[in-house]
């Protein structure tokens, strides 16, 4: 790992981070799902234009365009999908903490699923990211965090663990990067729209704050971070820049409480380190074996 890895994997993690504050943001003010439909489909158009200038084209290997389906479906579909209708119910920082966990739920997929040998400090960062989530979630519920909301972030958890396992080893590198990128925003608007029309209704009123919020979320988190997390696989490889994810549960909740003024109570503080320390724990380990 070299400066230009370090810096990429540390704004990775800041602009993945940042999302969830920006997202609660816009959907106080707009209809959610929809709202994504506007924001894939305008990230994608730009991705897309951006790379037939710089003279990509749409000719992908066959692992490249599974790779922009199961991500537009289950990442941008499912997972923002459904973490963009929980956050109308619960606050920023427990649907960051929630999806942070990333990390864990693959290792344990990977352990369970496909045997993958998990050293002793691995288990060990498992059952500390366990605990940490439990901890926090029972807090959040006894201070009337809405369940339904909690469950949906789950879900969406689930549906990206699926996409990452689903892809594993198909490269997304090569000359069509920004490409892939871009269209993968597009799979997610399109597979969101039907949903959008049948559910919502588009009644918005923009301000300046609906307005940036939108705008940042469009570009930083949802074009930017997408693909500089590609830039950071290409050059050190999947699990080593994994490890940066442990940044997540720390910036999020931090970047709710700045940014939205959320509570940040002494288990809090205490579930994010157990949270941290596990998927620190956890990529450490597949590092190791790797």
């Amino acid at each position: 790992m070299d400066l230009r890895a370090l810096l990429y994997g540390l704004l990775f993690a800041l602009m993945w981070s940042s999302a969830f504050s920006f997202a609660r943001i816009i959907v106080s003010e707009a209809p959610p799902i929809l709202a994504l439909v506007l924001r894939f489909g305008i990230a994608g158009i730009i991705g897309v234009g951006a790379a037939l200038l710089m003279g990509q084209r749409i000719r992908l290997t066959k692992a490249q365009w599974r790779a922009v389906v199961v991500f537009g479906l289950c990442q941008n579909a499912l997972y923002l999908g459904l973490n963009f209708v929980a956050m109308q119910w619960i606050e920023a920082s427990l649907a960051a903490i929630i999806a942070s966990c990333l990390p864990l739920t693959v290792a344990l997929a990977s352990w369970v699923l496909f045997s993958e040998r998990t050293r002793l400090l691995g288990v060990v960062g498992l059952i500390a990211g366990a605990v940490g989530v439990i901890l926090i979630m029972g807090t959040r519920l006894q201070g009337g965090a809405d369940l339904l909301g909690i469950v949906l972030c789950l879900v969406g958890m689930i549906a990206l663990t699926v996409a990452t396992l689903a892809v594993r080893g198909a490269s997304a590198g090569g000359g069509n990067l920004l490409m892939i990128v871009g269209l993968q925003m597009l799979v997610g608007s399109v597979a969101l729209l039907p949903a959008g029309l049948a559910l919502e209704t588009w009644d918005v009123t923009w301000t300046p704050r609906l307005a940036l919020a939108f705008t940042y979320t469009t570009l930083v988190p949802g074009l930017t971070a997408t693909f500089v997390w590609f830039l950071l696989v290409g050059r050190i490889g999947a699990t080593p820049a994994a490890t940066f994810h442990f940044l997540n549960p720390f910036f999020g909740v931090l970047i709710a409480w700045l940014l939205l003024g959320e509570r940040l109570g002494p288990l809090d503080v205490v579930g994010v380190i157990v949270i941290t320390l596990g998927i620190l724990a956890v990529q450490i380990s597949r590092l190791n074996r790797a």
